[in-house]
Formats: structure tokens, sequence, C-alpha cells
């Protein structure tokens, strides 16, 4: 979910600033890279190559694991846990404790944007929040009563919110713009195996610590993964290197390579040529842009048809009513499959470079699914149906890389544009709770009709940003001839660009070639 200046080529998530000495690049947030700069950075030598692959190698095997989701869904497992019965939970108090994570999150997303840009110790940042999601999670299973579980997910939504934005803002720090896409698709797929194997956990607990030293089986799923939770944040503040130049495991020449083939893709693809970019002024060019709109709506559209996750195994229960063990292991064959589709999904788009119709595909298979849910009420075709809805995730990774394709430059549209998308995306967490009512299931007609909708509204935006994209890219084929006579509307689009970024019509006309 990152936004970058050349329309349709690069994936950075412009968080932050890099700041260029000749060869070396410092992950600062002081400075921007200039033209000038860029010219001193040459391409990797052979031997540097081959440096390269093996720095790569070392941060996916540290890096990578250390992004976590492990508690994310516990509360759709505690529910049928006992959760409701426990606590006294009446009407529609559970939906509210769900919805309301979602608004702290929401809330929480421009601050912590905010903050990431002045932190300089991310492995402090990430797992400072880490910590405190865990803890919360862990503290959920003394709650007595509505307003505790109320106040204890609000909360919860406040701490985990800066998680994702914080590690979208370290993994650029790390990754080329050429390999962010799928090292975003594997922290994604964090998500859909927290999915499985929480819910395998919740199993266990289910079957082995129910009424032990007189705690609920809910109870103790809260205290085991948030402990867990917990564990792994302190982990990654004192095992997760910051950045390459800090990182000591990494030698001199491999610091130096790490280092340089930052500073190379900075160059090649985020480039201000001069002068400078107010917050103001990106904010103002990002809510002008209607691909900013276009691309909020696809999100809010693809994370509402997501909303059954939450109520995934109330979901299975439906297909096994008499045994809550065997629907919490029923959640885990869905979410283990769509890992591994939606990681070959992900590589796939990046060989065949599209986007559009990798986004589109899925949309009818989920629209098959929900059709099946809601009409059939043989186990295979409604656990086949479920197999279906969890395609709406394969479009996650595909939807993050094509926000950073399509919103232009400068880093401070990227960075308003970016928390706005993710907030409005988020928004439909706060709403589509409410769909799933006891009075609906087992069929859960309405919720499924919901998702049908929402889905087929991502597609038409989706088809909407395409036209956009596609006609930009014609704006851009002729801006960059220099044969081509400009019409009105291209010298107003170049008057623009110079006076957003300080510089001549000439220099906003250089900052057009090559990229689409």
């Amino acid at each position: 979910m990152a936004h970058i200046g050349r329309a349709e080529r690069s994936t950075d998530v412009g968080y932050g600033k890099a700041e260029m000495a000749h060869e070396e690049i410092i992950h600062d947030h002081d400075m921007k890279v200039t033209k000038e700069d860029a010219m001193h950075v040459a391409a990797l030598t052979e031997a540097e190559k081959l440096i390269e692959k093996k720095i790569r190698r070392k941060i996916d095997s540290l890096i990578m694991p250390l992004m976590n989701y492990i508690d994310r869904n516990n509360y759709a497992a505690a529910k049928l846990q006992g959760l409701e019965k426990d606590i006294n939970l009446k009407g529609n108090q559970y939906e509210l404790g769900l919805s309301i994570l979602f608004v702290g999150y929401v809330l929480m997303q421009v601050p912590s944007n905010l903050l990431l840009n002045f932190s300089g110790r991310p492995s402090w940042y990430i797992g400072f929040f880490v910590i405190a999601w865990g803890l919360v999670s862990l503290l959920t299973s003394q709650v007595k009563n509505a307003g505790d579980i109320i106040a204890c997910r609000f909360i919860l939504g406040l701490v985990e919110a800066p998680f994702f934005a914080g590690v979208l803002f370290y993994l650029s720090k790390w990754y080329t713009k050429g390999e962010l896409n799928l090292r975003m698709s594997i922290f994604y797929a964090g998500s859909l195996l927290s999915g499985a194997f929480g819910n395998l956990i919740a199993a266990g607990i289910l079957h082995g610590l129910a009424g032990k030293r007189g705690l609920s089986a809910w109870q103790w799923l809260y205290i085991v993964e948030g402990s867990i939770t917990i564990l792994i944040g302190i982990v990654i503040v004192f095992i997760m290197p910051d950045f390459p130049h800090t990182w000591n495991a990494l030698s001199d020449e491999m610091k130096h390579v790490a280092n340089r083939r930052m500073a190379i893709d900075a160059a090649d693809a985020d480039i201000d040529e001069a002068g400078g970019m107010s917050q103001i002024k990106g904010m103002k060019m990002a809510f002008t842009d209607p691909m900013t709109y276009v691309l909020a709506i696809m999100y809010h559209g693809t994370t509402g048809a997501a909303g059954f996750q939450n109520f995934f195994p109330t979901l299975t229960k439906t297909l096994y009513p008499d045994n809550n063990t065997v629907a919490l292991l029923l959640v885990a064959p869905p979410y283990i499959f769509m890992v591994i589709w939606s990681l070959c999904h992900s590589i796939a788009s990046d060989k065949v470079g599209n986007r559009f119709w990798f986004f589109v595909y899925p949309i009818p298979i989920v629209i098959v699914g929900a059709f099946i849910f809601m009409f059939s009420n043989s186990f295979g075709p409604r656990y086949f149906s479920l197999f279906c809805l969890v395609f709406i995730f394969a479009t996650n990774g595909t939807i993050y890389a094509w926000i950073a394709n399509a919103i232009p430059r400068p880093p401070a549209k990227r960075a308003a544009a970016l928390a706005f998308v993710n907030s409005i995306g988020n928004m439909a967490s706060i709403w589509t709770p409410f769909t799933y009512t006891n009075a609906d299931k087992p069929h859960y007609v309405v919720a499924m009709g919901i998702n049908i909708a929402l889905t087929g509204l991502a597609g038409i935006m989706a088809i909407i940003l395409r036209i956009l994209l596609t006609r930009e890219n014609k704006k851009l084929a002729r801006l960059e001839d220099v044969d081509a006579e400009l019409t009105e509307a291209d010298l107003a689009h170049l008057r623009r660009t110079a006076d957003a970024e300080g510089i001549d019509l000439a220099a906003a006309r250089q900052l057009q070639k090559g990229y689409r």
C-alpha cells in the first residue's frame, strides 16, 4: 500500500526519505535524493551481484519470520469457546466488540504514519507495539462483561494499527522495489497462516486446557497467544536489525553492497529534480487525484468482502454443528490453500507484469462461493464454497502493489494517499460485522449478498482505474516524445508539476521519461 512517483513500475512504500552520499545511501529521514546524487550511482558489478544474493538470503532468513499475525483472529475462535456465554454478551454486543477494534485501528493510522517518519529505530518502534499488542491480548483473558471486552478491543486496535504500517516502512528499507511485492505477499501470508494455525491452537486449547486452573478455554487462548506475541515483540526489539549500515552481522563489504543496491534503486525509482514538497501540498495533491478515491473504494470493497474471516469458525460450525473442535480444525485447510495460491499468484503477477487481470480473476470465484454458501445445504458444496471465498485474499498482494504503482510522486503525496486508502479500506471492518447475525444462520444470506456486492464494486473500480491509467500513460508517452506537439492540457499538467516541484517546464517534462 504504497505510492510511487513513476506511474506503473516501481513499488516504493514511501515512508521516510533516503539520504545519499555519492555511492553510499544512509537510510534516514533528513534529505531527499537529488538527481545529481543519482548520477554517481552505478550498476552493481558482477562480484557485487553475488554478494547481493547472499545479503538477500540473510535478510530473508531473519526478517521475514519475525513478521507475525499470531493472534489476529482469536476473537472469532473465543466466541466458539464460550466467550459470549461466560461474560453474558447480549444482542449485538459481540459484533460491537469486533467492530470497535477497527475504530481504534483507523484512528491510529495517520498518527502512526507521522511517527514512522520520525522513528530512527524501527526495531524498537515495531517491537514496542507488538509487545503492547500481546499484553492487551493476554489481559483480555480477564474480562468479566461486555464493557470490559469492548474496551480491550478498542485498545487492541490502537496498538495493532502501527504494526502493518511499521512493517511496510521497515521492508522498504531493506528490499528494492522489484523485491518488495513478493515480500509483501509473504508478509500478508502471515495473516492467512494465523487464521489457520491460530484456530488449530484454539482447537488444541479447547481439547486440552478447558477448565484447567479454573479458566475457560477462551481465557487460555488469550493467555497462550498473547504470551507468544509478547515474546516475539521482545525478539524483534533485540534481534531485528534496524538498517543495513547498522547491522553488525554484515561485513563491511556486505554493508557497502547493501547500501549501494538501495541507492541504485532509489535513484531509478523516486528522484526529485529540485525543490521540496510540503505535507500540506502533498495532502492536497492526494485528495485531488481521482485515483486515490478509486483505490480507496477498491480496498474498502475487498476488505469488506473478507469480513467473513472474523466469523470463520462460526461458518464452519454450520457445517459441523455438534463438535466445536472439528469446526475449528475445518478453518485451517482453506487458509493453508490460499497461502500457497497467493504466493504463486504474486510471483506470476510480477513475471507477467500485470495487475488488472490478477486483481479481477478472483472476483467471480468469490461470488460463486458466496452463492453456493447461501443456497446449498450439504457439507461438500458448503465447505468447497469456503475455499472459493478465501480467493478474496489473493487480491490483497495485488492491490498493495497496484497502489504503489498508480499513485504518482512526490513522497508527501504518497504518504497522504497511503494513510487515506488504508483508513477507508479498513472502515469496512467497522460495519460488516453487523451483517453476520444469529438470526440469519446457517446460510447468512444478507452477509453473503453484501460480500457479492462489495466484490463486484471492487471489480468495477478496477476497471475504472485501468481506464484512468491507460489515459495517463498515453499522456506520458506524448510528453516523452520530443517531436510531439503538446496540447494546452499537457502544458497545464507540466506547469502543475513544475510548480509543485519548484522546477522549470523542461525539467518537469524530463520527469515523465521512461515512466508508465
